[in-house]
């Protein structure tokens, strides 16, 4: 490892007790990303989580979706394109006929908001180069679908789909 490497760190807290079994101990516990607010997050209903709590599962997507905001925007920004939306619907899937279960599939779906003419070809260019660019996504073996809207001032919609391979 290098000493330019980026480290991130958090602290995880759980208290109670398993001496009941599988159905009885909470599964409420509670994460401190390095010197900033707590989150409180909980299992999946499924697996007798709080369903009104967030979900590591919920996490991983956020997480996908907020590295595909930002590696975007960073590349219209390069490309002084003047995004002023962007609204993410995202949503994972984890196939219960899979053992082990894992998030197999995660699909984007941004409503993008920007300035200037009709331009679907950049927009595909854009949107694959943030993808590539996203360190969340690449660090995933989930197959990723965005299924990018784009809107321009003067009412235009296009839709841009790209997938992983």
């Amino acid at each position: 490892m290098s000493t330019d490497d980026h480290r991130y760190a958090t602290t995880l807290h759980w208290q109670g007790s398993t001496a009941l079994g599988y159905d009885h101990y909470s599964r409420e516990h509670r994460v401190e990303p390095a010197g900033k607010s707590e989150l409180t997050l909980s299992a999946d209903p499924t697996f007798r989580g709080d369903a009104a709590t967030t979900n590591p599962e919920e996490l991983l997507l956020a997480a996908a979706s907020s590295c595909q905001l930002l590696s975007f925007l960073a590349v219209a920004a390069r490309a002084r394109a003047d995004v002023y939306s962007y609204v993410d619907h995202a949503e994972a899937v984890m196939s219960v006929d899979q053992n082990p279960l894992w998030v197999n599939e995660i699909r984007l779906s941004p409503v993008i908001e920007i300035s200037g003419e009709k331009r679907p070809q950049k927009w595909e260019r854009w949107l694959r180069i943030a993808h590539q660019e996203c360190f969340i996504a690449r660090s995933l073996r989930s197959r990723m679908t965005i299924a990018a809207t784009f809107l321009t001032g003067d009412g235009a919609r296009t839709q841009v789909v790209i997938t992983d391979d």
